[in-house]
């Protein structure tokens, strides 16, 4: 049975991603980290994947999200060649992306988002790893990404490859969903390291100010320790949810929405920049926003029945589509054809009986 908590979590992070990159409002990262809690999100319903199905939850999940990103990169890749990128095999990590594929052109910055596809394969790839592990360490195991990340910041080293700082950065979220999904956040002194963790990346981030003031995406040490106290604070509590067809529609197609937001937000920034209209204050963020989640509405429309088929469902345009009320000539072919049960069902009358039996 879906959790409609969790789910309304994911819409919710899904939502604030796409207005973050639209508006660029640093408070929306200190408001709500979308990120690691997807990660944490991710690593919670791993976890009950692998309880499970064992190791092949593996390939449930890569066949889950690797489809939706090789529509992305059947248009991408043949335009960034026709752009001028030269062939190189590492464009073959658009359809398996263990490492940053190349990128050219316009769709250098419309596909910055794909880190997160990156990550999260990872993530999936050490689930069968990380969970055992967890398991028997579970302290360690969570303290460990954190522990990295604030040696790392502290000397200041930078940290390569790409995928080795995320670990550290979001490694932490992920497994912080392992434990939600075990039942290990409940004990009340987790809200005790939740205020220190609070505390502790207020300070920081007060003192290390990045490029864009107090966007968390710029302080990496800060998101980290924030985004720990939030999603201890929220995955503690389960409040009952009831379903709502938009928080059902945007699960059911969250990963299209994310692969395509960027591209719709970069290709609209251009347009109206070669246009001269507004595309930063109020006015631009407006207009912006409604041509984009018009945009994205139609992508997802169109694409948006791959995460379906990927996921083993039935194509659908909308996801959660109510089933329609049967005709009442439908309703009558219905009970005609019920009828011969339910007279085959029918416990026969003894001659003996009392008249009240054949009454009951």
């Amino acid at each position: 049975m879906r959790n409609r908590y969790l789910d309304l979590l994911r819409a919710a992070a899904v939502v604030r991603v796409v207005v973050y990159h639209v508006t660029g409002l640093p408070a929306l990262t200190v408001l709500f980290p979308a990120m690691p809690i997807m990660f944490a999100l991710g690593g919670s319903m791993m976890a009950a994947s692998l309880d499970r199905t064992g190791p092949f939850a593996v390939e449930k999940r890569l066949r889950r999200l690797l489809p939706s990103l090789w529509v992305l990169s059947a248009i991408a890749v043949p335009a960034m060649m026709i752009d001028g990128l030269v062939w190189d095999w590492k464009l073959l990590m658009w359809f398996f992306p263990l490492e940053d594929p190349p990128a050219g052109g316009p769709w250098l910055e419309a596909l910055s988002a794909m880190w997160y596809l990156r990550d999260f394969l990872w993530f999936v790839l050490l689930s069968p790893i990380l969970l055992p592990l967890f398991r028997k360490f579970p302290l360690a195991t969570v303290v460990t990404p954190y522990a990295a990340l604030i040696v790392t910041q502290l000397l200041g080293v930078t940290v390569h490859p790409p995928i080795l700082r995320d670990l550290m950065l979001y490694g932490g979220a992920w497994v912080i969903g392992f434990a939600h999904h075990d039942g290990k956040l409940k004990d009340r002194r987790l809200l005790w390291v939740a205020g220190a963790a609070a505390l502790v990346a207020a300070v920081w981030v007060v003192g290390h100010p990045g490029p864009r003031g107090y966007d968390l995406n710029d302080i990496p040490l800060g998101n980290a320790l924030w985004s720990l106290a939030l999603m201890l604070v929220l995955l503690r509590i389960s409040p009952k949810v009831p379903e709502w067809r938009p928080v059902t529609v945007l699960n059911a197609r969250a990963l299209t929405i994310y692969l395509w937001h960027v591209p719709i937000i970069v290709a609209m920034t251009h347009a109206g920049e070669t246009a001269g209209w507004a595309v930063r204050g109020w006015w631009g963020d407006a207009w912006r926003m409604a041509v984009v989640l018009a945009l994205l509405g139609l992508v997802t429309l169109a694409v948006g029945w791959v995460e379906d088929l990927a996921g083993g469902r039935r194509a659908t345009l909308v996801p959660g589509r109510p089933a329609p009320s049967p005709s009442p000539s439908q309703e009558l072919l219905s009970r005609i054809q019920r009828l011969p049960a339910r007279l085959g069902n029918r416990t026969p009358v003894s001659a003996s009986a009392p008249a009240s039996a054949a009454a009951d």
